[in-house]
């Protein structure tokens, strides 16, 4: 059985929990609290080098970064495929997929907006006005790319991907900040068409075990 090392609250981790469930791999969660700062702790480093989750282990394999990993899923294990059998199709998903894990995502996680309080003295109603902006940029760009032909009921076609994989935690995290999402209709759209399936519903952060 595979180990995944998540928070419940974890973007990345959602991510592979979705792949996890959408694939129907049976899998085994290990909680890591990242408000408790357990990730940085010396054992978790022995896993995980970057100190950041998940972690994916799989018999002697260990594997970090949500995108490699589930790659590494569509790879080796059977069931629906997340990423497309054409190489255009492969370029899209990847391209939508890097622009909320790469381009949104790193400027508002947990160790960004704690080094804002922190280290730099925002209080928190800036810290918020920090979020919604980087947020809105990001989001602003996907709901164009949605819009070029090639989305469907998904971000890519009719069948999800692992672009929705990316997708859906950020909208989690952009309503937890009160973001306002009205002028995204298609990013609205495809989530929820995500949230209607049951595989993604198990995903999500009240679902899981340490969300109690």
């Amino acid at each position: 059985m595979l180990t995944l090392y998540t928070y419940f609250r974890s973007s990345a981790a959602f991510r592979v929990r979705i792949a996890l469930n959408v694939k129907g791999i049976t899998w085994q969660p290990t909680a890591v609290s990242l408000p408790q700062g357990k990730h940085r702790e010396d054992n978790y480093r022995e896993i995980n080098p970057q100190a950041l989750l998940p972690t994916l282990v799989d018999g002697d394999l260990r594997l970090n970064q949500s995108l490699a990993i589930i790659e590494y899923l569509d790879e080796v294990h059977p069931g629906p495929r997340l990423l497309p059998a054409d190489p255009a199709g492969r370029a899209r998903v990847r391209a939508i997929a890097q622009l909320v894990a790469c381009e949104i995502h790193p400027l508002n996680n947990l160790r960004v907006l704690q080094h804002l309080k922190r280290e730099i003295g925002l209080d928190q109603p800036r810290i918020d006005q920090w979020y919604r902006h980087w947020c809105h940029e990001g989001l602003s760009a996907l709901e164009r790319q949605l819009g070029d032909g090639g989305s469907g009921r998904f971000c890519h076609g009719d069948t999800l991907t692992m672009a929705d994989c990316c997708l859906v935690p950020q909208i989690f995290n952009a309503q937890r900040f009160d973001t306002d999402l009205t002028p995204f209709p298609a990013t609205m759209r495809i989530f929820a068409a995500c949230m209607a399936l049951e595989p993604v519903q198990r995903a999500q952060p009240s679902a899981q075990a340490d969300a109690a």
